[in-house]
């Protein structure tokens, strides 16, 4: 008996526990319920996290998309809705000034947002979008390349009529018999003859679900800025900060730098445009870190009562073997004996009880996951699980919450004086 590995221990255990199986059921019934439901949230929780982690796949989300637009305040002299555009040296200004950032990449684009143009390549011809970049684009954005290469920092320099392709145009302007070599061939844009040097995929859960961005031409900054008569003109910048620093943090500072440079009203805040890709994302990692709050909350609430219930239930199991424990205290039970037994009593109840219900949530979310894989739902959720973490999580509140349930029972049980145990009929 001085062991929780005795044998005897264990027998007169479950002997207790399934001498009223009903009952145990019913008393079981609540731990299990309360650690279902608590899994079930934080499963539900984690499908939501891994479905908008998926949206932001493939792009730096801590980031920030800057382009001008109509300024709407008069300023040292010059009027209101003038309009304007970013230069190439905004982002030498921009690197040399601002501190905490990583990557500031100036984009063109042909034609406005979403426009496409008319390519041809020998008697084929298609329409898609033409973008003008750096070679530093490849760092913030999830672009595979299948074949050959990416814009490199000699094609900048040389202005290289050259450019990389999604996969997607291969079928719309090559021959079946070209498609193998699509390296080294030309395509024209505008006119203007291209070397194709490379081919991607936009590994995004954008290109993987809009066919029409695996359809892209990327073309060297310089290049396009001579061919296209663009000067030093940009159309917007994608600015990445470094991971120990919020780019939100340092915007402020960046758009203050642009409207110094471009003689823009302090408090204009119309005239820049951007879109914050980190304050978007933070918003939703605190809407996660709600959810899981709020599961473990309503989960745990749930579950005291059915460890209240776990411990009303062995408070009338004791009054119930009042005699027994009489008996065996007489025999030379110790009171860390009796306690013993009925705090594993309790704890072993609880824990069983616990796991059914957390594996019973794993079954729901087997389920779940089989229907969300058949239906290929590329929605808000995406492979709600349960972890090891989470089960590891839900067993250390389980022990807890069994310690707890046979706190007082054990307590009343080496209350008990053997001669009065024994005197109870």
């Amino acid at each position: 008996m001085n062991s929780i590995f005795s044998k005897d221990l264990w027998k007169e255990i479950l002997e207790s526990i399934t001498s009223n199986g009903f009952r145990t059921i019913i008393t079981a019934f609540g731990v299990f319920w309360g650690i279902f439901i608590l899994v079930l949230l934080l499963s539900a929780s984690k499908g939501f996290q891994n479905g908008i982690n998926k949206k932001f796949e493939g792009i730096s989300t801590n980031s920030i998309f800057v382009w001008a637009q109509g300024i709407s305040k008069e300023y040292k002299g010059l009027p209101k809705n003038r309009n304007y555009t970013f230069k190439l040296e905004d982002a030498e200004a921009i690197k040399k000034n601002i501190k905490g950032l990583d990557i500031v990449s100036p984009r063109n684009r042909l034609g406005g947002w979403g426009a496409s143009n008319i390519i041809s390549h020998k008697l084929n011809t298609g329409s898609f979008s033409v973008e003008a970049d750096f070679p530093e684009i490849l760092k913030q954005k999830s672009l595979k390349i299948q074949q050959g290469r990416f814009v490199n920092q000699r094609d900048i320099e040389d202005k290289r009529k050259v450019a990389v392709i999604g996969w997607a145009i291969i079928n719309e302007l090559f021959d079946k018999e070209e498609r193998d070599q699509v390296i080294g061939s030309y395509i024209k844009i505008q006119g203007v003859s291209f070397k194709v040097v490379g081919v991607y995929k936009d590994l995004s859960m954008r290109g993987k679900n809009n066919i029409e961005d695996q359809k892209n031409i990327h073309v060297p900054f310089t290049t396009f800025s001579q061919v296209f008569n663009k000067a030093n003109e940009v159309r917007y910048f994608f600015i990445t900060a470094k991971k120990e620093q919020s780019v939100t943090e340092i915007k402020d500072d960046i758009f203050a730098l642009l409207r110094s440079r471009h003689k823009i009203h302090p408090e204009d805040d119309r005239a820049i445009g951007h879109a914050d890709l980190n304050k978007f994302f933070t918003k939703f990692s605190l809407l996660f870190l709600t959810l899981k709050i709020v599961s473990y909350f309503v989960g745990i609430l749930i579950l005291a009562s059915g460890v209240i219930g776990v411990s009303n239930i062995m408070l009338i199991v004791i009054k119930e073997r009042t005699k027994e424990i009489g008996v065996r205290r007489a025999l030379g039970a110790t009171p860390g004996n009796i306690r013993k037994q009925i705090l594993l009593e309790s704890l072993f109840l609880t824990i069983m009880s616990g796991m059914a219900g957390v594996a019973f949530a794993a079954f729901i979310s087997f389920v779940v996951n089989y229907y969300l894989d058949n239906m290929g739902s590329d929605g808000l959720m995406i492979n709600p699980s349960v972890d090891l973490v989470t089960i590891g999580v839900a067993l250390i509140i389980l022990i807890i919450c069994g310690l707890l349930a046979g706190l007082i029972p054990a307590q009343t049980a080496i209350k008990i004086k053997p001669i009065e145990a024994l005197r109870t009929e």
